[in-house]
């Protein structure tokens, strides 16, 4: 049976997925329609810039996150000065960090969406008098239905699995920063391994299922 901190993390990490990846689609979208569209100098760098965290060890990115929100990090004294306090071991403060973490989940699938629908519709939209809002809105969106599902998909699923980088940013608080992977890592390194297996089958359930639906939907054709 899960103890009651456990079910406290997995309530924790399902509100981190869901808050972190309503984000992400509002975020990364803007970002893919311009990284899919312009043929500015500055697109190279602002697409690696999205992409490193699939590079860069989440340790590193949770450590700088860190200091950046620190008291006496450039975010962390902004935040001071809203009248907001410091984000660190706080439930916003591995809000930011999922985001970043989990940014190229959202924005490489949306991006690859944006660029299969091609300039045609948009073309074809243009010469029936539909504006730029419009086109966007009505043409673009629906077709790139299929990368939004799959960014959604993967944003949440990966938010759900992080580690060193809520870890970094919340540390270990029950019921305020302590997810699933940080309450395995507990049960571990107490040699509890019976509560460790049913949270960590849990996860490997959760994660087969996530991979499960996605390519059964991606082998489907869209209509």
């Amino acid at each position: 049976m899960l103890e009651g901190i456990d079910l406290a993390a997995i309530l924790l990490t399902l509100k981190l997925a869901v808050t972190t990846t309503l984000i992400l689609l509002l975020v990364g979208t803007p970002i893919a329609w311009w990284l899919a569209r312009t043929r500015s100098r500055w697109k190279g760098v602002v697409g690696a810039l999205v992409a490193l965290p699939l590079v860069l060890p989440p340790t590193v990115l949770g450590f700088y996150l860190l200091v950046s929100l620190g008291p006496h990090g450039p975010i962390g004294q902004f935040t001071q000065w809203l009248g907001i306090g410091l984000l660190p071991f706080t439930f916003a403060g591995l809000v930011v960090g999922s985001v970043f973490y989990s940014l190229p989940f959202v924005v490489q699938p949306l991006q690859n969406a944006f660029t299969a629908s091609g300039e045609r519709p948009l073309e074809v939209a243009a010469t029936l008098g539909a504006g730029p809002w419009d086109r966007f809105f009505t043409v673009a969106l629906p077709l790139a239905r299929p990368g939004f599902i799959t960014a959604a998909i993967l944003g949440f699923a990966h938010t759900v699995g992080e580690f060193g980088v809520v870890l970094m940013i919340g540390g270990n608080i029950p019921e305020r920063t302590r997810v699933v992977s940080v309450a395995i890592y507990d049960h571990v390194e107490a040699l509890e391994y019976a509560e460790a297996h049913l949270l960590a089958g849990g996860m490997l359930v959760f994660s087969f299922l996530v991979l499960l639906a996605l390519y059964s939907r991606n082998a489907r054709p869209w209509t």
